[in-house]
């Protein structure tokens, strides 16, 4: 497990290479490591997107692949896909489409999507057939483990002041509105656990870290997001 403190950051920093949503200057940065055949993931992504219409330009969201291929057959073609999108000014838009339809993520629907955002489809598709983004994708992935992520909890920690209370609170609350009973997690990918802390004013950077995926010292906000799949309220 790697404790949040005021200095936390991932490795490497986040940087002009980052796929982020919100500006550089913002009080709050949440940095997420995620697979796009997660189901909890897919739960994060609505109480993220949640909690962006609800700070506005106070968080700066930041997202990492990390797909777990053992488990997650279609995730590093998703993730891939993403990155390709990106290329042609619309990485943003494919993801949030991968997680919409996560029940829909083999090559042929990759294909659609693309077809569906405006993407020149045949460069995409030469793109994906050659594995260009890959290395991208390994990239993110290394980042994660080496800043202590390991599985796709979901589970962003949280830096900021004075955003951070917000944005916990608001998670906590969406969560508890949005998320239903939830599959049995598969190795390695499990609940969204959030890690979250606070800081003196000035600059603030976040980490999405996790240690394993059954070990956590503080659960979503006291509590594993199992008990919110098992439908108990949270206190």
């Amino acid at each position: 497990m790697i404790v949040t403190t005021a200095s936390a950051q991932p490795t490497p920093p986040v940087g002009e290479r980052d796929h982020a949503q919100g500006p550089a200057t913002a009080p709050v940065t949440l940095v997420e490591y995620g697979d796009y055949e997660c189901p909890y993931c897919g739960l994060a992504h609505a109480a993220v997107r949640a909690v962006q219409e609800h700070l506005g330009d106070r968080l700066r969201f930041v997202f990492r692949n990390f797909p777990l291929t053992e488990v997650h057959p279609h995730a590093e073609h998703a993730a891939e896909a993403a990155e390709a999108a990106g290329t042609q000014g619309r990485f943003w838009q494919m993801h949030d489409t991968l997680y919409e339809h996560q029940d829909a993520l083999s090559d042929a629907h990759l294909v659609r999507y693309a077809a569906a955002l405006g993407l020149n489809v045949e460069r995409f598709e030469r793109e994906m057939a050659s594995h260009a983004y890959a290395a991208r994708v390994a990239e993110d992935f290394r980042s994660g483990t080496q800043s202590g992520v390991r599985g796709t909890q979901c589970s962003p920690a949280i830096a900021g002041r004075p955003g951070g209370a917000v944005l916990r609170d608001r998670v906590k609350t969406d969560a508890t509105q949005r998320v239903p009973r939830a599959p049995a997690a598969a190795s390695g990918c499990g609940p969204p656990r959030v890690r979250w802390a606070q800081r003196a004013p000035g600059p603030s950077l976040a980490l999405a870290p996790k240690a394993d995926s059954h070990t956590v010292s503080k659960g979503f906000f006291g509590r594993p997001l199992g008990s919110l799949c098992g439908n108990r309220p949270l206190s």
